[in-house]
């Protein structure tokens, strides 16, 4: 009998996981308590380490398509005059390197990638999950509309990958902790590639460095937008959501005095999303039973690898080669599997993503001489193997 396996949460890991699980024979159904798909954010740097699993989706070809090729990343610069640190060379070097290139998108760019793969039927919306039961042959799950109708599915396995709120996280961990705010905040937002200074039209991931902040920006959208992101104190905001809005005039404030390039980027901006920024201390276990976490519902992170998005793609592959060819009396089995391979490396990640603002918002003077004399020396692109090299 084919395994029945029911996902809850239709964000890029939830749609992923489908896709892997589909390929793996399995019967899967995405739930999505929305009534439209729509992902929230802007950027996402698509790495080698995510690029191989959506190529043997066969899905490479439409990410080239809407995405850019990096041929620099972590090109440092100095906050005051725009003085390059660092920059390491992508391209045909990370492609032998690693078997794939390095990319940047639009978060609902790539979405619409994976979810045009994805066979009619297979998603379903407004179905917000208000009950699961747990038996020793089964998972029973209630789902709600939002006209109040309500459903009930029988199946043999549950993915919870309903995101850093996670409502399902509780099944598996009762006992997780609260959320570790890291005293910053982000600011998010998209400019026109008419708009912004040439610089930032070069398919370059750039990092400008300065006192108590730093500043993100890059080409998405096949060349036609660029991507900001910027890192400062998070003063009284507390608000933990990407789609709560800010203010331009807030974010300028914080970066009065910076190089003229990078406030001309952010003069450009018609409007900003801000949100304060939280992570989550790594989980003892990711399955209890027929239930099992992945993504951000089970490893929220700090953005400042970039490795959100790629460690949910890795999870999903996971995933589906656990449950390829398993039935329903081995499905425990199967999800420890996943647990006991995944769990380790994305707690690593997790982890390694704290700190890294500290070296990035030195204030001027020894300490950060000494880190811009390592940058000059360092080579991130091999530095990266443990990372990037990773292939399940």
């Amino acid at each position: 009998m084919t395994l029945r396996v029911a996902i809850v949460g239709a964000g890029l890991g939830g749609i992923a996981t489908a896709l892997f699980l589909r390929k793996a024979g399995v019967d899967v159904t995405v739930y999505e308590q929305s009534r439209e798909v729509r992902e929230v954010g802007a950027g996402i740097v698509v790495s080698p380490n995510m690029v191989r699993p959506l190529e043997r989706l066969g899905l490479l070809a439409e990410l080239e398509a809407c995405a850019v090729r990096l041929e620099a990343a972590w090109e440092f610069r100095r906050w005051q005059d725009g003085r390059v640190l660092s920059v390491q060379a992508m391209g045909e070097a990370c492609h032998e390197l690693y078997g794939a290139h390095c990319y940047v998108a639009h978060r609902a760019d790539l979405m619409a990638v994976l979810q045009r793969a994805l066979p009619a039927g297979v998603l379903r919306l407004d179905q917000r999950c208000v009950d699961v039961s747990q038996r020793e042959d089964a998972v029973d799950l209630t789902f709600s509309s939002h006209a109040g109708e309500r459903s009930e599915v029988t199946v043999d396995a549950l993915i919870g990958a309903d995101g850093i709120h996670s409502s399902l996280r509780t099944l598996v961990a009762p006992a997780s902790t609260e959320p570790r705010f890291s005293g910053l905040c982000a600011f998010r937002c998209l400019v026109p590639a008419a708009a912004a200074p040439e610089m930032a039209l070069r398919p370059v991931q750039t990092l400008w460095l300065g006192p108590d902040h730093h500043f993100v920006h890059y080409p998405i959208s096949a060349g036609r937008l660029v991507n900001v992101v910027a890192m400062a104190p998070a003063r009284e905001w507390r608000t933990e959501s990407w789609n709560a809005e800010g203010s331009v005039d807030d974010l300028m404030r914080e970066f009065e005095g910076w190089d003229a390039r990078v406030t001309q980027l952010i003069a450009s901006a018609t409007h900003t999303k801000r949100w304060a920024l939280y992570d989550r201390e790594p989980l003892d276990a990711w399955a209890q039973g027929r239930v099992a976490l992945l993504g951000d519902a089970a490893h929220a992170m700090l953005p400042f690898f970039g490795q959100g998005a790629a460690q949910a793609i890795e999870d999903a592959e996971a995933l589906g080669a656990c449950l390829a060819g398993v039935g329903s009396d081995s499905v425990e089995e199967a999800l420890k599997r996943y647990e006991q391979i995944r769990l380790p490396r994305a707690s690593k990640v997790q982890l390694m993503s704290r700190g890294r603002e500290v070296q990035n918002h030195l204030h001027d003077g020894p300490e950060q001489q000494r880190r811009d004399e390592n940058f000059a020396q360092a080579d991130p692109l091999r530095q990266s193997a443990w990372l990037y090299g990773y292939d399940g």
